[in-house]
């Protein structure tokens, strides 16, 4: 298929006017940076796509130019070469958990993550809900203005806008899923609200959860068949991943058992014809697009989308001490992410190619979460393609983020199976799990269980944005089940409040919203 790439100058003129009208703070009311209108814009019909691109654009860059210069999100929330969709996603997903740490002292709010002790005030989590806002805001608008009324009154046919219209409202839906998994009880508006400033209400993660699911039923049918649309572009089939995602999480949401659901989408998914990479190393190089394997991902290119987020920081951000940063395609590494002894423990099979860590120089052990030795590094991501070329760019990286691959299908049809869904069988499931171990030269195993499947995603899926919600739904996240290095603040790890196993609301945004509540324990 063919790569989507994003023009970001275009996208920015084109989408000048999308999200500027809506805040949860008076941060967010921007003011636009070309001289036109709103109806200038929606009334040429080659603007459509590019619209649709700056929606997308939102999962990859900053703002209106790249990598840095006139930000989506005022520097007064967070700098803008941290406010990126992906490295807010991912540190929230990832250091908080036994997967990942980070060694930057300066940043107290990134160590905070993993020593599980964060708080409304920190930057990181109100980046984090404000970028998510972001997203939803400029959906609303491209929505709201390619209604068949509206077009219609414009006297402009665009065949391809009903699928346009259903792919802002996916994003819409993934980010606002992202909300319900992460912070629960958000700020909720839709294109249906009044434009111009005003105080959003809050809705509850039950509400969410329903809205969430219904849009992606209501989609389904108006999004372009699996496999059939532009790489990078979302398809039936990405919808599916995200409703088989609220099922098998939905004990957590609303307290009710939806394995069964679950496993009618992954049914779905995987019969659509994605395939399976043949090296799991490829998955994460600077040529990933090449692969059948992955279902949606957010692109990034080293010339046109230039961001300090995404995989330039996974990959600069992973190398520092003696590595070599030319291994990885980079012009130097920012020795921040490590890895904790209790994850590298999870490979148990020497022949499972899947680790990918890098040990001269550095500590199993974490002594000092701050000090980059400490802890082992992960060589996963590279700015270099599957022949060793290096990437475009030595600074920015061409490699695009596997928010859903098929791997991940695989493994969540065997957890629902053993969580009693109807619809799948243990062979089958079995089988599956037997297909990833193969590709990763691991042995193959003869049973499973839930306890393996939790295990087994995190030697297939780790460092992907996946943990987290994983060590939640197992009840491993803040109990003492389950402990790692410096979970809690101590070196051996201890339980914590389950209150965070959802992240606070902001604390500038409930004090500038008089709608909004605190969540429990905050």
């Amino acid at each position: 298929m063919k790569k989507l790439t994003i023009n970001i100058k275009r996208a920015a003129i084109c989408a000048a006017f999308l999200g500027l009208t809506f805040s949860c703070t008076k941060d967010l009311n921007r003011e636009p940076f070309i001289e036109s209108t709103s109806l200038a814009v929606y009334k040429d019909p080659a603007n459509y796509k590019p619209l649709l691109a700056k929606i997308y654009a939102g999962l990859a860059v900053t703002g209106q130019e790249g990598p840095t210069g006139k930000p989506d999100i005022p520097e007064s929330v967070i700098n803008e070469g941290e406010s990126q969709y992906i490295r807010n996603y991912w540190g929230a997903q990832e250091l908080t958990t036994d997967e990942a740490v980070v060694a930057w002292k300066s940043d107290g709010t990134l160590v905070n993550y993993h020593t599980m002790d964060w708080t409304s005030s920190g930057d990181k989590i109100r980046g984090l809900y404000v970028r998510l806002i972001y997203q939803v805001v400029v959906a609303n608008e491209f929505i709201r203005e390619t209604t068949d009324a509206k077009m219609s009154g414009r006297g402009i046919s665009i065949p391809e806008i009903k699928a346009y219209r259903a792919e802002a409202r996916f994003l819409r839906a993934l980010s606002y899923y992202h909300a319900l998994d992460l912070f629960g009880n958000v700020a909720f508006v839709t294109e249906n609200d009044p434009i111009g400033s005003f105080f959003p209400k809050q809705t509850n993660r039950t509400d969410l959860y329903n809205y969430v699911e219904s849009e992606l039923k209501a989609i389904e049918g108006d999004l372009v068949d699996a496999r059939k649309n532009e790489y990078g572009r979302a398809d039936k089939a990405a919808a599916w991943m995200v409703l088989a995602k609220l099922y098998l999480n939905a004990k957590v949401y609303i307290g009710q058992d939806k394995n069964t659901e679950a496993l009618t989408y992954l049914n779905k998914v995987i019969s659509s014809g994605y395939s399976l990479e043949g090296n799991y190393k490829n998955l994460f190089l600077a040529d990933n697009h090449k692969s059948g394997e992955n279902i949606f991902t957010v692109n990034f290119d080293g010339t046109r989308t230039k961001t300090y987020g995404g995989t330039t920081f996974l990959v600069h951000a992973s190398v520092g001490g003696k590595m070599n940063a030319a291994d990885y395609g980079i012009d130097g590494g920012w020795a921040g992410l490590r890895t904790t002894k209790q994850f590298v423990a999870m490979f148990d099979d020497a022949r499972d190619s899947r680790a990918m860590f890098f040990k001269d120089g550095q500590n199993i052990e974490i002594d000092d979460i701050t000090n980059f030795p400490d802890g082992y590094a992960v060589g996963k991501y590279k700015n270099l393609t599957s022949t060793g070329a290096a990437g475009s760019n030595p600074t920015f990286v061409d490699t695009d983020f596997p928010m859903f691959r098929l791997a991940d299908a695989y493994l969540m049809y065997a957890e629902a199976v053993l969580r009693n869904g109807t619809g799948g069988d243990r062979t089958t499931a079995l089988n599956y799990v037997n297909l990833l171990r193969k590709r990763a030269g691991a042995s193959q195993v003869s049973t499973i269980d839930l306890d393996f499947i939790l295990n087994e995603r995190a030697r297939e899926l780790y460092w992907e944005g996946h943990r987290r919600t994983d060590l939640i739904r197992y009840g491993k996240f803040t109990t003492g089940t389950y402990l790692w290095a410096w979970k809690g603040g101590i070196k051996a790890g201890k339980a914590v409040e389950d209150f965070r196993n959802i992240f606070p609301i902001p604390a500038a945004d409930i004090t500038a919203n008089p709608n909004l509540k605190q969540n429990s324990g905050y």
